[in-house]
């Protein structure tokens, strides 16, 4: 055999001992979770379910529950990381909702990712899912009228299992804690701004990923090494089974099919975007506590200055920034694709 069959057996080996590993250590971590509210006997076959984590989000969970329950998102699996707010009172008192609590560590539980392989592995299998983050809002073309089970029936009829999407941070004109927003109000009525066009894409050999890099944050933040910036390359909807396993946050998951959510034959292919509303006028505080805690990045040292820049109140906007006009405007600026769904 040739030196490159034999390196694609290793890491086709590597990868089946990694699913496996993270499988096994998100069976372990369900420990660490309390069920304060399990409606789980009311999942249907074919209902559309909703994973996250979340803490002291309770801001923005009354548009978050909308907005997807408004897709057609039939049942929420949240675990609420040791919330100080109305975040666990708010979701415990919602009829579509499971909600588990925990004290233990984000960081140390892979971001949250040990406790939503845990229950996508134990309640997500053959069910179409979202994973999400609280401040994450999922579009994609005609998603005004066409709900989600009418876009994974079509994805499934063409044997596609899931749908990769562009996380675009969304900001304010001003100062980023300017723009008043309450509770249920749309936050992209907020901060109607993004940056349309400083993308760069590689794709990582391992997992077969698309690694996308840019926006305000790559713009304003890690100028001076861009490579340092966040990542915005999304699989946030997958018809689940219970082999499947999140790598790292929803960028990356095995098997690493499932990561092969774009083109390679020069077209196009069904994409979506979701809206990042991380900085409404919370942010501030929000950036003084994360970096106390330390709990939202690998190395937390390395984003001191992140942190000290967010509490500062910076205003994002410039020039360049373009007005969130809807999907039709993202697909013309080429951050969304319908791939054949017309």
């Amino acid at each position: 055999m040739s030196a490159s069959g034999l390196s694609r057996l290793w890491d086709a080996w590597r990868l089946r001992h990694r699913r496996r590993y993270l499988l096994m250590r998100a069976i372990r971590r369900r420990r660490q979770l309390r069920c304060l509210a399990n409606r789980t006997t009311a999942i249907r076959r074919g209902d559309i379910l909703l994973f996250a984590t979340m803490r002291n989000e309770d801001q923005r969970l009354p548009h978050f529950l909308d907005h997807y329950r408004r897709l057609g998102v039939a049942h929420f699996l949240i675990v609420d990381n040791d919330s100080t707010d109305g975040t666990a009172a708010l979701l415990a008192g919602q009829p579509d909702v499971s909600l588990w609590f925990t004290r233990h560590g984000y960081k140390q539980s892979r971001f949250g990712m040990d406790w939503m392989n845990w229950l996508l592995l134990r309640y997500g299998h053959d069910h179409w899912t979202l994973t999400v983050d609280a401040d994450e809002l999922l579009i994609y073309p005609h998603w005004e009228t066409r709900p989600l089970p009418a876009l994974t029936g079509w994805m499934e009829d063409r044997g596609l299992p899931a749908m990769g999407a562009l996380m675009l941070d969304l900001y304010p004109q001003g100062p980023v804690d300017s723009a008043p927003h309450q509770p249920g109000d749309d936050p992209a009525t907020v901060m109607p701004w993004f940056d349309s066009g400083n993308y760069v894409m590689r794709r990582q050999p391992l997992l077969g990923n698309l690694w996308v890099q840019g926006g305000p944050r790559a713009r304003h933040f890690f100028a001076a090494d861009p490579r340092r910036a966040p990542t915005l390359g999304k699989v946030p909807l997958v018809k689940w089974h219970w082999r499947y396993a999140y790598v790292s946050s929803t960028h990356t998951l095995l098997p690493r099919s499932l990561n092969e959510t774009y083109a390679t034959d020069g077209g196009e292919r069904l994409s979506g975007v979701l809206l990042h509303t991380k900085f409404l006028n919370t942010i501030v505080a929000k950036s003084v506590e994360e970096k106390a805690r330390r709990q939202h990045f690998a190395n937390s040292a390395l984003y001191d200055g992140y942190y000290d820049a967010l509490a500062q109140a910076p205003d994002l906007w410039c020039p360049g920034s373009a007005r969130y006009q809807g999907w039709r405007h993202l697909e013309a600026l080429g951050l969304m694709s319908r791939g054949g769904w017309v």
